[in-house]
């Protein structure tokens, strides 16, 4: 998947009642993380807590892997949490507005006219989505300089220089530019740096001492790399974190993030107006919030995912339960692995993953090799091996393995998708997303 600040991984919602199992299942948590260690699906850590009390917390996998030396994650290992982030900036923003020094209807032209629409695009706008301002992360050469540091008037620059998806307020569009620009009105309202704010506003206030704006990431802070499972775990690019700022730039523990979301929904941080704007839906967004439906219950929290980290928090107000995930490596489905703390968390039938794979030798994988093309589908589909690991890559997009099931069959949880090779037709079907599709090798 193309890297970028946020990835949006909604859980799975239905409409059977659900009640909160005061006597969570420590055990069957326990056995499900032990699972996915053992099989090095995923690497990560998960707190779970209620009225401000700790129930649950486990960390698995690694902070760090080198030839030389490798790092165990703890519970105080640090993630970049990308679009999580977004709450955080939220909430300062909201903060500014009940000391007056601005308000939602506020436009652009006054901290930044050279953007376009400026005099048009309000605070409101940017913080529910709805400014038209082209998402960055969404630019094709961006991950040629994700990796290079950027000042504000760089990516101030950058993002004017982007055409306008839409005029202010017509609809709501997810775009990463309106949470970097908000990072920058906080900093020009309060003369400060937007990490001096998060640490005076937010962190120091309610005592988050894990979280803080990212830099290089230094294993001497217990702070995190990332890493994509090929054969091994190989560590991830890294995005200079002068690019994502407001949208995506701070480092945290799930206990932190935990510790914020019941300060923000006990009123210790904003008021219940602010709170009551942020937790509006319209078109599907709050204001540096998503509602998270599981069953009948209903959750407010981000997403948030950067290089090879994805993240999620959720509150639920009813329960004042709350939930956040970190993870630094995952190769079976994120989204999965939350529907299975969630359906433990409260009582709900659940069955634990099952990873049946067999062993290839490499000169096995070469009869798979080739370009693939369906008459159905624009896509080519490029098979390619590193070793005893079959690779695909769809055009255009990035690469991921192949897990061996049976002969001639092959799986990724990463993408949700199954592939059947048929090496004496020199065809192969692919099952994704309830599609099957025949795609045949080039000459």
């Amino acid at each position: 998947m193309k890297s970028k600040i946020l990835i949006s991984i909604l859980i799975s919602g239905f409409s059977i009642g659900t009640a909160y199992s005061q006597n969570l299942n420590k055990p069957k948590l326990d056995s499900l993380f032990d699972i996915l260690k053992s099989k090095d699906k995923a690497m990560g850590s998960l707190t779970i807590s209620k009225n401000g009390t700790q129930l649950y917390s486990r960390a698995i996998g690694f902070s760090s892997i080198s030839k030389t030396d490798t790092v165990l994650a703890t519970l105080n290992t640090k993630y970049r949490i990308g679009s999580i982030s977004k709450m955080f900036t939220a909430t300062m923003i909201f903060q500014l507005i009940e000391e007056g020094k601005l308000n939602l209807n506020t436009t652009l032209d006054d901290f930044f006219p050279n953007l376009p629409n400026a005099n048009k695009i309000t605070i409101s706008n940017l913080l529910n989505h709805r400014s038209g301002l082209y998402n960055f992360t969404n630019d094709p050469d961006y991950l040629a300089w994700m990796t290079q540091p950027k000042t504000k008037d760089e990516m101030l620059s950058l993002i004017s220089k982007y055409k306008v998806d839409f005029k202010p307020n017509k609809k709501a569009s997810y775009s990463n530019s309106n949470y970097v620009v908000l990072g920058y009105v906080i900093e020009h309202i309060t003369n400060q740096s937007y990490s001096s704010n998060l640490g005076e506003r937010i962190t120091s206030k309610i005592g988050l001492s894990n979280t803080y704006v990212g830099n290089k990431t230094n294993i001497n802070h217990n702070e995190s790399y990332s890493y994509q499972f090929i054969n091994n775990w190989e560590q991830e690019l890294e995005t200079d974190m002068s690019i994502p700022g407001g949208a995506g730039s701070i480092l945290s523990t799930p206990s932190d993030l935990n510790r914020f979301s019941e300060a923000l929904f006990t009123l210790r941080l904003i008021s219940e107006n602010s709170l009551s704007k942020m937790t509006t839906m319209t078109d599907g967004y709050g204001m540096g919030m998503f509602q998270t439906p599981f069953y009948s219950k209903k959750a407010f929290g981000h997403s948030g995912g950067i290089d090879g980290f994805a993240s999620n928090l959720a509150y639920f107000p009813k329960d004042s339960l709350t939930i956040a995930y970190c993870t630094n490596g995952q190769v079976y489905p994120f989204n999965d692995i939350l529907i299975g703390v969630l359906s433990i968390c409260f009582n709900k039938e659940y069955s634990f993953p099952t990873f049946n794979t067999i062993t290839l030798k490499t000169e096995d994988l070469d009869k798979y090799l080739g370009v693939y093309s369906s008459k159905k589908m624009r896509l080519k589909i490029t098979i390619t091996k590193d070793n005893t690991s079959l690779i695909a890559q769809g055009s255009g997009q990035l690469s991921f393995p192949l897990e061996a099931t049976e002969e001639n069959k092959f799986k990724s949880d990463k993408v949700g998708a199954k592939m059947e090779f048929n090496p004496e037709k020199n065809e192969l079907i692919l099952e994704q997303a309830g599609g099957r599709f025949l795609f045949k090798k080039d000459n």
